[in-house]
Order: structure tokens, then C-alpha cells, then sequence
């Protein structure tokens, strides 16, 4: 007879994708803290594009790419405006709020 104290493996493995923020929100969080690295410095589009293939790659390297693909929709469905004089400190600060309307 199976031991009801521990929790079956599935059951944990499903809880813990449930509780984990969308691959999205794990892009946007890791994105912010690659913009922190140099929050004064002016934000050009080459050095967001850089960052997030950076951010994504570190999040999404071993999952199907059809997963990789709709995860990229998301982040750049829900990246905030990008004024042409604004720092990476400050962009950090709208893709953390970002981050949180993800889940």
C-alpha cells in the first residue's frame, strides 16, 4: 500500500510549475536585473535586444522551442514604451511592474 504521508512525485513536480511564474515574468525579472548592472547609462534598443536574448536564453534553454517562441511573444507583448532618453535604472523600474501584471 503507497505511503499517504509523503506526496506523490507528480502531484509535487505539478505544484511546483503551478506556482512558478509564467517563463514571461522569469525573462522580465531576469532582464531587470541586467539593466541594474548599469542603471545610470543611457538605454539604447541594441543593448535592450541584447539583454533580453541574454535573459532568455538563461530561462528558456532547455525547453521546446514552441514554448521558447510563445514565452518571447510574451515578454515583448509586454514591454513598456521605450522613450528615446531613458536610463537602463529607469526601464528596470517599468519592467518590474511589468513582471508583477504577468503573475
Amino acid at each position: 500500500m503507497q505511503d499517504l504521508t509523503q506526496p506523490d512525485r507528480i502531484d509535487v513536480a505539478l505544484r511546483q510549475l503551478i506556482e512558478r511564474p509564467p517563463y514571461a515574468a522569469q525573462i522580465l525579472a531576469h532582464l531587470v536585473g541586467l539593466l541594474e548592472m548599469h542603471p545610470t547609462e543611457q538605454l539604447t534598443a541594441l543593448a535592450r535586444e541584447q539583454a533580453i536574448d541574454v535573459a532568455a536564453g538563461e530561462i528558456l534553454h532547455e525547453l521546446p522551442q514552441v514554448v521558447c517562441a510563445q514565452s518571447l511573444s510574451d515578454v515583448y507583448r509586454a514591454l513598456p514604451d521605450t522613450p528615446t532618453e531613458i536610463t537602463r535604472g529607469e526601464y528596470a523600474l517599468r519592467l518590474r511592474a511589468a513582471a508583477r501584471g504577468m503573475g
